[in-house]
């Protein structure tokens, strides 16, 4: 019986649960939310924190996020001014700031998303071929730092008027006017990434190869000439150095022979007939030998020791 009782009261408060439940909902710092009732927006959008109330099973609570949201493109193919095709791939920041006119006109971030590729695309590629590759690539006239390997058109690097950052910002000021009707505010856009198209980049590689065969050659040409030059060098010090010491060594000879000569002279300048006599002895070794014949005369110098040996001695 007392659990009878309480059955009616447990199921009021169930009820009285859930009805409070779908009445009552939170909004966070993050969000911002539009009522709706059968479909269509009840009251002005909710955009500060707290606990409130609706009609319950009624209304519907839709939440937005307050916060930056994050629209990235798809890699496009664009012709630059100078018909040089790349591809594009931008990137964008953007934020609900009229939930109701968002809800109404895209009613989701997805809707909004498709609706950001077809303004941010075109205005993307309306101003990219506005202007040649330079002005996309770079943001200033600075001083352009390069090799031998990558050599680029003067104009290619100097005269540039406006830039990357630059044509960024004209993307963002034209697609920025066609968001507003949307609840969206576009807070920034940027080119994420440039990159040439295959057949193009194939090309680039091929002359960025070839480039470097042909430095690679000329510093090994230059390196051949330095090596014979060296060389070249080399051999003249070696012909100087070797000059300088044949020199000094006939220097170092003739005076060694004319100090041989004076101490010659000056020793045998105390015996001139022992000098003439030893000079022949000499001369008879390196000119006589056993098979010599010899045939004198009386009057011969050059045999006029022999005439005084005994014939009773040999030779």
């Amino acid at each position: 019986m007392r659990i009878e009782k309480w059955i009616p009261i447990a199921v009021v408060v169930i009820i009285g649960i859930i009805v409070l439940s779908s009445a009552l909902y939170v909004v966070d710092e993050t969000q911002q939310v539009v009522i709706t009732e059968f479909g269509q927006p009840v009251g002005k959008p909710i955009t500060r924190a707290g606990l409130y109330i609706k009609k319950p099973f009624i209304q519907k609570v839709n939440y937005f996020d307050k916060r930056l949201l994050v629209w990235d493109g798809v890699p496009t193919q664009i012709p630059t001014r100078d018909k040089k095709y790349i591809w594009v791939d931008a990137t964008a920041r953007w934020r609900i700031i009229d939930p109701l006119k968002f809800l109404q006109s895209v009613g989701s971030e997805r809707g909004a998303q498709a609706r950001l590729d077809d303004i941010i695309d075109s205005a993307t590629r309306d101003k990219i071929t506005s202007y040649p590759l330079a002005e996309i690539v770079r943001n200033s006239n600075r001083e352009f730092v390069t090799t031998e390997v990558f050599i680029q058109k003067e104009e290619e690097i100097t005269n540039i008027k406006k830039g990357r950052e630059a044509i960024s910002r004209e993307i963002l000021k034209e697609a920025a006017k066609l968001v507003p009707q949307y609840g969206i505010e576009l807070v920034d856009v940027r080119i994420k990434r440039l990159n040439y198209v295959e057949d193009v980049r194939k090309k680039v590689y091929t002359r960025m190869i070839s480039e470097r065969k042909r430095v690679a050659e000329q510093y090994r040409s230059e390196g051949m000439g330095k090596k014979a030059e060296i060389e070249g060098m080399r051999e003249k010090e070696l012909q100087k150095i070797t000059s300088e010491a044949y020199k000094k060594a006939e220097i170092i000879k003739g005076q060694a022979d004319a100090k041989a000569t004076k101490i010659y002279a000056d020793a045998f300048s105390k015996d001139p007939e022992f000098y003439s006599f030893l000079r022949t002895l000499e001369s008879y070794q390196d000119t006589l030998n056993e098979k010599s014949i010899i045939i004198l005369t009386t009057n011969s110098d050059f045999y006029k020791y022999i005439k005084y040996i005994s014939p009773g001695k040999k030779k």
